[in-house]
């Protein structure tokens, strides 16, 4: 699709969007505007109603979370439109895509989770399945868009911050789990206040021995697919007076459980199964000042570990300061500033390379200037030093229109800079079997721009719509690709990336009983390989065409979702299909307040798929759930 075609596509489905629902428009009342009117932090670094936000933002609820029995950040992702998940080894492993692209910031309350050996040699550097408990979880914020001037190289895509919940009340509660293919499933959650001191805890037991996936038309069970996952999280939050707090941050969680490999037409079982085993504890402390303010800031220290055993050994410590201060100079301009220090050390034994140290330092600057009732105005710069490979300017530009309190028009541009990460350079995996992946210490950085426009607007209390155009062009990107018949990985820089593309996403609320939302998204990307090399977990048709559509009911105890995932476009010699509709199900009754009954059912039409880019690892097929949760 031509550029033109696509701007006049988007600008026709508003016009007829307008045309459908504009003469329904009033004022917006409390149910709308706790969807659109969300506080956003993570979008500009400061508190802002997402309205004032120049920037493409869905956010995940705790409610919504809890209505739907989410027990992975994966799962309450994979139902945002224009959000696509890779499971890889049955799950054990969760890539985020915004836009199309898996350089994703992800951050817990602030803090950059992201390490220098990512889930897989891809672009990505987070796995999301370092969450182990969603029950402190306030709300999940997806700013999508290049990020870089903000938030640093992995940006490009966007940015997942996780904010955590604060604790009022002292409560104990159980939520214990089973379903198909043996998973059982325990959590103990214990938060509690006393005076200004709170506390929240979670341990969680994860078990499943095997799962199905639909194969040749029927389900065949997976061998070498079951798990052993431990998790726990601590938060102790001390509120020191009315505008300074202090907050320490652990997290613990292991995965231990075997990675699985499944041929396609030409046979059931590849014979190489490699074991997984991951380990990651992250520990931070944050001191928060001028609290409360338009402009709070923070001091940081963190220190995250992660060793993976995949084959071959890998480990890697990122550990780091982070400061912010800023200021409401006068009603119409908020600055803040920023800088950061990041250290890197990691090592895989096995092949050798020990203790490889990556420096960044980083400064930035914004400005939020409100130079007229409707219109906002938002540059800023980023200045980045690697250790590897020099110093980096990004800067951007953003503007926000608000021609009334229910509409809502943006655009903004950024410059992107992503270098290479250790997994990159010098990641040597020989495992055996004839097949190994190897880096490359010549990478050069990633460099280009990203840019994007659109609206948000409510038609009336119970209808809402969000449509955005975006556009990334990089240079110098860098990517896997094999060679030797798909035995050995290898990576190197290629000419160009480019993608661009559009969403639309519409809520309806019908009733206090019945609610629907659906989405659409659009993306194309043009790859110039240079070499003509075959591309490695490239996810270039992926999910071109994306559509989510959900349909809540909710009455007095009872409460029902019917959530649909689908994807249309794709690859039929990678994904072994060109289309594929995946409904999932869930149920729940509340007899009384301390306790809730659930039901859930993934997948319930058993469909065939493939959530990598590959016909070789399936996604799991039909799957049964019912739990119990106790509050205390």
């Amino acid at each position: 699709m031509k550029q033109n075609e696509l701007t006049q596509t988007v600008l026709a489905g508003l016009a007829i969007s307008t045309l459908c629902f504009g003469t329904t428009a009033y004022a917006a009342d409390k149910v709308v505007e706790q969807d659109l009117g969300e506080v956003v932090v993570t979008a500009e670094r400061i508190p802002s109603k997402r309205l004032n936000t120049p920037a493409n933002i869905a956010v995940i609820t705790a409610k919504e979370i809890e209505e739907n029995h989410y027990h992975t950040v994966a799962e309450a992702l994979e139902h945002v439109n224009g959000v696509t998940i890779t499971q890889m080894g049955g799950g054990q492993q969760d890539i985020v895509e915004l836009n199309g692209d898996a350089r994703v910031v992800i951050m817990l309350d602030g803090e950059r989770l992201n390490n220098d050996q990512g889930a897989s040699s891809g672009r990505s550097s987070a796995d999301l399945n370092m969450i182990p408990s969603l029950k402190n979880i306030d709300r999940i914020e997806v700013v999508k868009g290049g990020g870089s001037a903000l938030y640093g190289s992995d940006a490009v895509g966007g940015v997942i911050n996780i904010i955590t919940k604060k604790v009022y009340d002292d409560k104990t509660m159980v939520d214990i789990n089973t379903g198909s293919w043996k998973n059982h499933n325990y959590e103990v959650v214990n938060q509690g206040n006393q005076g200004d001191v709170s506390w929240f805890v979670a341990g969680n037991i994860q078990r499943q021995a095997y799962f199905k996936y639909k194969y040749a038309g029927s389900s065949q069970r997976m061998e070498h697919s079951d798990y052993n996952n431990n998790g726990l999280n601590f938060q102790l939050n001390d509120k020191l007076n009315e505008h300074e707090s202090l907050r320490l941050t652990v997290i613990h969680r292991s995965i231990d459980g075997n990675q699985f490999s499944c041929a396609g037409a030409s046979s059931k079982m590849n014979s190489y199964t490699p074991y997984l085993n991951e380990i990651f504890n992250n520990a931070s402390i944050t001191y928060g000042f001028k609290n409360g303010t338009a402009a709070p800031g923070t001091l940081r220290y963190f220190n995250n570990y992660k060793t993976s055993m995949y084959g071959t050994r890998f480990s890697t410590r990122l550990q780091g300061v982070d400061y912010q201060n800023g200021w409401q100079l006068d009603p119409e301009h908020t600055l803040i500033v920023g800088t950061e220090w990041h250290q890197s050390d990691s090592s895989n034994k096995n092949s050798g390379y020990v203790d490889r140290i990556i420096t960044t330092q980083a400064a930035y600057l914004q400005d939020t200037w409100q130079f007229a009732n409707k219109w906002t105005f938002v540059p800023g710069i980023r200045v980045d030093h690697h250790s590897n490979f020099g110093t980096h300017w990004s800067p951007k530009a953003a503007l926000n229109f608000r021609p009334d309190e229910n509409t809502q028009f943006y655009a903004n541009w950024g410059r992107v800079y992503k270098a290479p990460t250790a997994d990159d350079l010098f990641y040597w995996g020989d495992y055996g079997g004839g097949f190994g992946m190897f880096g490359n210490p010549q990478l050069r950085p990633e460099s280009g721009w990203t840019q994007s426009l659109g609206m948000n607007h409510l038609f009336d209390t119970r209808n809402s719509i969000s449509m955005s155009i975006f556009q990334s062009n990089i240079h110098d990107a860098i990517r896997w690709y094999t060679s030797d018949n798909w035995n050995h990985g290898y990576v190197s820089n290629i000419n160009r990336e480019k993608k661009r593309g559009f969403e639309v996403a519409f809520k309806n609320k019908t009733s206090k009983q019945w609610a629907f939302d659906a989405g659409y998204s659009y993306i194309r990307r043009e790859i110039d390989t240079k070499e003509g090399a075959g591309l490695l977990w490239d996810s270039s048709s992926q999910q071109p065409n994306g559509y989510r559509l959900g349909v809540h009911y909710k009455q007095a105890g009872w409460q029902a979702n019917l959530l649909g995932t689908m994807g249309s476009g794709l690859s039929e010699s990678r994904f072994g299909g060109s289309s594929y509709k995946v409904w999932d199900f869930n149920a729940s009754y509340t007899p009384m307040e301390q306790m809730q009954i659930y039901f859930k059912v993934n997948n319930f039409t058993n469909q065939k798929y493939s959530q990598w880019s590959s016909q070789y690892y399936p996604a799991p097929g039909r799957f049964f759930q019912v739990g119990m949760k106790l509050t205390f």
